[in-house]
């Protein structure tokens, strides 16, 4: 009887290797590993073609290794069939491993066996023809054979993985450019939802495995390597793109709340993805918003080091056209993975990630933060200032982004830096302050000067009278010079500055506040003043402080508040969400703008929606959309993200804000139209009676003009609303015909 599992595997292993034959193969990992499989195979198959000439009698043992080897050659021949260098890379490697492995293991199984089975009886090894000696060399190298540490290995170890084997994985896969790291990404994704019509539990599995890995690999690369723009400036992570790793030149806002830069997750979405590549939550649309306020800081940031962007790359294209535009020189990744970050107090892409903003938020940046030309395409919630005011009330900063601007002279670099000695600037000669700057100007930030140190010292020790001063002065210091921000924050003034904040003195406590808002522009101090605990002190102000002081305390809140991390930590204290409420609905003009902005930033972070709802924001919001308020594009965003949540439609409803809402719609701005129509589409959609309600105040007259003339996402709002008021229609008359 002619043993038939060994002929069939003996068929499958010369069908494997004809293919293996004609395939040409490239990509290295998976090269190797078919390498390793044909050497194995070819090691185990002249010991085969002995047990088939020779006729050996049938041993159950030997059939059953035999079929189970057939069945992971086939798997191969397979997998060789479908690779695709198109395919996730990761996966590739993995799956080619796991089948090397199985080879290695059935091989291993089946010369065992034939090395019993020659050596049962001298006879029958006789017969058989094959000699016991080369048998058992032959299994001793299967036996040894091993690969160098390898992607299943790496998956295998109960510890996370370190940064160590990160980059050995990184550098075996070959993931060394943002696109191919991109395109892995995908690719990895779109195989883990092939692997859900298998059924396999154990696929499944190693496909979540594979999804943690690729997230693990983007945050290292965030962490580890630099990527940059111009000689020794690089591109801080959380600029970076948490997909694609590059600088987001046009930052937008997915369903679960991520930002991302626009032509990285477009490609993800129109490759058929509907889950976050960060939280891997489902996203319920793939409406795209433009995350300004990332735009507007990325644009300060660019200003700040000198970098000027192609024209043709300016909010447009991705970074990579942008390397190629600005040549290797002047964008260049720095191809090491083992450097630290250079700020310690980053470490993670979050901090900047915007959430659930419903609707885009358009941001007036002054010149002096991204250029002219720039400031005229960044859009904002209106940002009109009422006009010159005090010098010092106000920083020039990013967190104008989302604030009213003063008039502020313009300074010159004598005033602007920390002097060595203890001299006011105001008090210096122009020849002495151009000396005593210009030997200051080039200190490194971490460097504390005498004149810093002295300052620190009298808001710890000083007299009232003293800590006044010094408060006042790091205030005007820190208005628009970024050197003199982060060397007053690295030198200890953040905690006696939040200390002055409960001062009974309002001067004292308004420069206190003040200087602290200034300080909040520099993203190292950012993380700083909340690490220390600013937000109680912050709500004190709000709570006693003079309007002024409540209206900074406010834009200190928001500027804040631009980091994930800082919004989670605000928004946990109810005291801060309701103290900003109470003036959004009592505060100056000033003042509820300040409110708006930061509760807008709040809002984003989907748990603060219901906090800010529940501290009776809509009631203020929906009188503030009065447009003799001047308030009207400010309140209808923030109601936008509001209407995300059911606590915040029915609040909505409950004060009085559809008729309000339907005449934004009509006479608004074309911001304000663009977020009515939005607010009003999430009141339709989630319940039959609020649409009545909609359709009560003659809504479809302005939605159809709406639907002509609006911006691209306003007719897009429009059309979808009269779209759904059709089906309800056809819904009701279909109803009564039955």
């Amino acid at each position: 009887m002619d043993p038939v599992p060994v002929r069939c595997l003996l068929n499958s292993i010369s069908r494997y290797l004809h293919l293996v034959a004609c395939q040409t193969i490239r990509y290295k990992p998976i090269q190797t590993c078919i390498g390793n499989v044909v050497h194995l195979l070819k090691l185990l198959k002249p010991f085969l073609d002995d047990v088939v000439d020779c006729k050996v009698p049938p041993d159950d043992c030997l059939n059953s290794a035999c079929e189970d080897l057939d069945s992971v050659v086939n798997q191969a021949r397979e997998f060789l069939e479908d690779w695709s260098p198109k395919l996730s890379k990761l996966f590739g490697v993995f799956h080619s491993e796991l089948l090397l492995e199985k080879v290695q293991t059935c091989s291993l199984e089946i010369s065992r066996t034939l090395v019993q089975l020659s050596q049962s009886s001298p006879v029958t090894s006789s017969v058989q023809g094959v000699e016991v000696n080369l048998l058992q060399r032959c299994m001793q190298e299967i036996e040894c054979f091993k690969q160098e540490r390898t992607l299943s290995e790496h998956m295998k170890d109960t510890v996370p993985l370190d940064s160590d084997d990160l980059d050995s994985i990184i550098q075996m896969m070959g993931l060394i450019s943002n696109q191919d790291l991109l395109k892995e990404s995908i690719a990895v994704e779109k195989a883990r939802i092939r692997s859900q019509t298998s059924k396999s539990k154990e696929k499944m599995e190693q496909m979540d495995q594979l999804i943690d890995l690729v997230s693990c690999i983007r945050e290292h690369m965030l962490k580890t390597e630099f990527l940059e723009v111009a000689k020794g400036v690089s591109i801080p992570p959380y600029f970076r793109c948490p997909l694609s790793t590059e600088l987001m030149l046009d930052p937008v806002i997915v369903a679960s709340g991520q930002t991302f830069d626009r032509t990285s997750i477009k490609k993800w979405l129109d490759n058929g993805l509907d889950v976050c590549p960060r939280t891997r939550q489902v996203l319920t649309h793939q409406e795209l918003i433009p995350n300004y306020t990332v735009k507007a800081m990325i644009a300060s940031w660019l200003e700040e080091n000198s970098i000027k962007l192609p024209a043709n790359c300016d909010g447009g294209g991705d970074a990579s056209s942008m390397a190629n535009n600005m040549g290797s020189n002047d964008f260049n990744r720095t191809e090491s993975f083992r450097f630290s970050l250079r700020s310690s107090s980053f470490t993670s892409r979050s901090s900047l990630e915007t959430g659930n903003g419903f609707e885009k938020v358009k941001i007036n940046v002054p010149a002096s933060l991204c250029g002219e030309s720039q400031c005229k395409d960044l859009e904002n919630f209106e940002l009109s200032s009422s006009g010159l005011s005090y010098t010092h009330s106000r920083s020039e900063s990013v967190c104008s982004v989302v604030s009213s601007v003063d008039y502020v002279p313009s300074v010159t670099n004598e005033t602007q830096s920390i002097q060595e000695n203890h001299q006011s600037c105001s008090e210096m000669s122009p020849k002495k302050q151009n000396s005593e700057s210009s030997s200051n100007v080039n200190h490194e930030y971490s460097e504390c000067s005498s004149h810093t140190m002295k300052l620190v010292q009298d808001l710890k020790d000083g007299s009232s009278k003293e800590k006044t001063a010094a408060a006042a002065e790091i205030r005007h210091l820190t208005i628009n010079n970024v050197e003199n921000r982060v060397q007053i924050g690295r030198c200890g003034a953040i905690t006696p500055l939040l200390s002055l904040l409960y001062s009974e003195e309002e001067l004292t406590q308004e420069h206190a506040v003040t200087a602290l808002l200034n300080l909040s522009i520099s993203e190292v101090n950012k993380a700083m003043i909340a690490e220390a605990g600013a937000t109680e002190p912050l709500v004190h102000v709000l709570n006693t402080g003079n309007d002024r002081a409540k209206e900074n305390s406010a834009a200190t809140l928001f500027s804040l508040s631009v980091l994930q991390v800082n919004r989670e930590r605000i928004g946990q204290s109810n005291a801060a969400i309701q103290a900003l409420v109470n003036l959004l609905g009592k505060g100056t003009s000033r003042g509820k703008k300040d409110a708006a902005s930061a509760l807008f930033n709040l809002s984003i972070t989907h748990e603060n929606k219901a906090r800010i709802v529940q501290a009776k924001a809509v009631k203020y919001l929906v009188e503030l959309l009065d447009p003799d308020l001047e308030m009207v594009d400010k309140a209808v965003a923030l109601l936008a993200n509001l209407s995300a949540v059911g606590e915040g439609r029915q609040a909505i409803v409950r004060e009085g804000g559809i008729p309000l809402l339907v005449e934004t719609v009509d006479s608004g701005s074309q911001r304000g139209k663009e977020n009515a129509a939005s607010v009003l589409l999430q009141l339709c959609l989630n319940s039959p009676k609020f649409c009545t309600l909609v359709l009560q105040e003659g809504a479809i007259p302005p939605l159809v003009a709406l639907s002509q003339s609006g911006t691209q996402r306003a007719k897009e709002k429009a059309q979808q609303l009269l779209s759904h008021f059709r089906n309800q229609r056809d819904a009701r008359m279909k109803k009564g015909r039955s």
